[in-house]
């Protein structure tokens, strides 16, 4: 790990107002590489038994490429791209046994013993990096909302209470191929704060509102915040919730 900070993270899941949850969550150590972690969240759609099994094939395809990994000689971008293809395929074969079409998002990011980050994501499932309170990216979504967006049809005020924001464009298990974004960043440092987490959680909270809850809390204290707070405004209509956060804190003295 470079000197200077450590990791604080916290994980937080609930069903929210659904009968069933079908998100789920994982924040994962390199089984041999002290300090290289990888954070997962998948929301799983297509029926009661579909959804857990998309999001559960998500959670082991993750495990077990990552357990593979070997930071020294492995292209971090290509593992991610390799776990966001597989779990589409596993997920495509599942669907045969499953009630309903089986599809997933999935946001995910590693971090390397020395800093480096990257991430991966296909579907409304978001990852945010703040530094301090501030804002530095988000993943954009694979919405249709979010092309309406783009195209300067709806701000994102518009979008978050549109009628069709559960739309998406893009996801595990559909026909298509998965879209794929990826990002990298060089080196994260002290105050950078990363935040994964599914639509259950993001649609309830501006971005500002999220900066000042990750800076201004540790990281299980703003998991539970985030959490009661989205209940409150889902006014029971919400959906399953997940989130992970994690904050590089600068090392005392």
């Amino acid at each position: 790990m470079a000197k200077g900070y450590r990791l604080n993270a916290s994980t937080g899941i609930h069903k929210g107002d659904r009968e069933y949850q079908q998100d789920q969550i994982a924040l994962l150590s390199h089984p041999r590489i002290t300090g290289c972690v990888l954070g997962v969240v998948a929301d799983g759609m297509g029926g009661r038994s579909g959804g857990r099994k998309a999001s559960d094939q998500v959670m082991m395809t993750a495990r077990q490429l990552f357990e593979r990994f070997s930071p020294d000689h492995d292209d971090a971008p290509s593992l991610l791209k390799q776990i966001v293809q597989e779990a589409h395929l596993v997920i495509k074969l599942t669907a045969i046994s499953a009630e309903q079409e089986p599809h997933s998002t999935i946001a995910v990011f590693l971090i390397q013993a020395d800093g480096e980050c990257h991430w991966a994501h296909a579907g409304d499932s978001r990852i945010y990096h703040f530094h301090g309170s501030k804002l530095v990216r988000r993943t954009m979504d694979h919405s249709y909302v979010q092309t309406m967006v783009d195209r300067g049809e709806l701000t994102e005020e518009e979008a978050n209470v549109h009628p069709q924001s559960n739309i998406l464009m893009g996801c595990l298990g559909a026909e298509e191929d998965p879209p794929m974004d990826v990002h990298s960043i060089d080196r994260l440092r002290p105050g950078d704060i990363l935040l994964a987490c599914s639509d259950g959680v993001w649609h309830y909270f501006s971005p500002n509102e999220l900066g000042s809850v990750l800076s201004s809390l540790s990281p299980r204290e703003a998991t539970e915040f985030l959490i009661e707070k989205a209940r409150s405004r889902a006014r029971g209509g919400g959906d399953n919730l997940s989130l992970l956060i994690l904050k590089l804190e600068p090392l005392e003295g």
